[in-house]
């Protein structure tokens, strides 16, 4: 039986969708936004107040919490994280499960700027900014900002050299 469209979507009714959105199955989008022309994986989770610019393209099992923004043409690879909270807990001073009141004083935007490129299975901690043009290697964890047009790679994620001629922006 051939598959429905929106059939193994979870999409609220507060997302934002830009025109021709490429959405693949097995997605949840709740309270974000998606510029035109955009494309997102499988197994891709934009939570609220995240967005995502015009001709992007999001691939499988990436994960882009609240307070992320990615701004048009950017590249964002296989299972890369974005954190929102650089020291979380399971639990408040009294002993019951966090809820949003109790970690708002921790909560950190993040911004990719336009036409970065992050790699697969990166980490991107909260409160840090990818300069417009940067690259950031596979498998890196990026801890502080990345000025434009830079490769950066590595636990922690440090500068290379800068992104020019055959690998820059087109």
């Amino acid at each position: 039986m051939p598959e429905q469209p929106g059939q193994f979507q979870a999409i609220a009714d507060d997302v934002v969708l830009g025109r021709e959105v490429r959405l693949a199955r097995f997605i949840n989008l709740y309270g974000c936004k998606v510029g035109d022309h955009s494309k997102i994986g499988a197994f891709v989770e934009i939570q609220k107040n995240a967005s995502v610019g015009r001709n992007c393209k999001i691939s499988s099992h990436t994960f882009i919490c609240e307070g992320v923004a990615i701004a048009d043409d950017c590249f964002i690879g296989h299972g890369v994280m974005f954190i929102n909270d650089n020291q979380p807990r399971s639990v408040n001073a009294r002993g019951e499960l966090e809820g949003e009141s109790d970690w708002a004083g921790r909560f950190r935007t993040t911004k990719v700027e336009r036409g970065a490129s992050i790699g697969s299975n990166a980490t991107i901690l909260g409160g840090v900014t990818i300069g417009a043009g940067s690259l950031i290697g596979a498998g890196s964890v990026v801890t502080r900002d990345v000025p434009p047009d830079q490769i950066w790679a590595g636990n922690p994620a440090r500068f290379i050299r800068p992104r020019t001629g055959e690998d820059s922006q087109p």
